[in-house]
């Protein structure tokens, strides 16, 4: 073992998905030179399908680093999964409050010895119609800050139409796509990564929520412009904010169960969790 993973592990993961992948997607791949070869490097990408996690972590391995993973506990509880997830590295993450802040201390220590994280700062994929990211939580921010490590900033096109995410409303560009698993004709796989975000400005200062809300903003902003160079197309001025449309949607049945202060509440839980990968991961 090294740090916690197995390098035989990681060759197994390589031996069996890299020809897999290579077989079964085509890619469209640009800005590969901005991932930094060395030192603990944050990946932030947005989240369009439960398959595009394959089709980034081949990108960032043709990069030149093997990808970490934050991925929900339950994962961790089934057998054969938790031997390969255990073996190469991947970091658990807990639902419950103060099992989270193990998964952030996890994270720092991976940074800080120089791992490669991806992180979906949107929590889940995006619930937006037209499937362009949503509003981020603040870890990714938060680990950036914390430890010095860059942010690299990517976008990916294509997985939708392998596997499009069945929750959402299906209206705009997500009620167009076909249910179900499309491996054929083959799906290219678009992926850019850009320059590292400039999160200068935020260097030094206290972690506060307005402090880490700027910097998330600013990475999520930068992601949306990425996925517009890919589409071809100007990303909305304002990003899908889940949180919000729910608590909308709420008032207007009347539902004062849920109000916004408790909605809030819930959002700034999950921000300060803020590591969770993707649902299903």
């Amino acid at each position: 073992m090294s740090d916690g993973y197995s390098p035989a592990w990681r060759r197994f993961t390589i031996v069996i998905l890299r020809p897999l992948l290579y077989g079964l997607l085509k890619r469209d791949w640009r800005g590969q030179r901005n991932v930094p070869r060395e030192g603990g490097l944050i990946i932030a990408a947005n989240h369009i399908s439960e398959s595009d996690p394959l089709a980034l972590a081949h990108f960032v391995y043709e990069s030149g680093r093997y990808p970490v993973y934050l991925a929900k506990s339950s994962l961790f509880d089934v057998p054969v999964l938790r031997a390969i997830l255990r073996g190469t590295g991947q970091i658990p993450v807990y639902r419950d409050s103060s099992d989270a802040a193990l998964a952030l201390r996890d994270a720092e220590a991976a940074l800080r010895r120089g791992e490669c994280l991806m992180f979906y700062p949107e929590g889940s994929c995006t619930r937006d119609p037209d499937l362009w990211p949503m509003t981020g939580q603040t870890g990714a921010a938060r680990m950036a800050l914390k430890t010095g490590a860059k942010v690299v900033p990517l976008a990916t096109w294509g997985a939708h139409e392998l596997l499009p995410y069945k929750k959402g409303e299906q209206s705009g560009l997500r009620g167009r796509l076909k249910k179900g698993f499309h491996p054929f004709p083959r799906k290219t796989m678009r992926v850019i990564a850009g320059p590292p975000v400039d999160l200068s400005a935020y260097a030094g200062q206290p972690l506060t929520k307005e402090t880490l809300r700027a910097a998330t903003d600013e990475i999520m902003t930068t992601i949306a412009g990425l996925l517009g160079e890919l589409r071809g197309t100007e990303p909305p001025a304002e990003l899908y904010d889940h949180h919000k449309v729910l608590a909308e949607r709420r008032a207007a049945r009347g539902d004062v169960a849920a109000p916004d202060a408790a909605v809030s509440a819930a959002a700034e839980a999950e921000a300060a969790r803020g590591t969770e990968g993707k649902e299903g991961t």
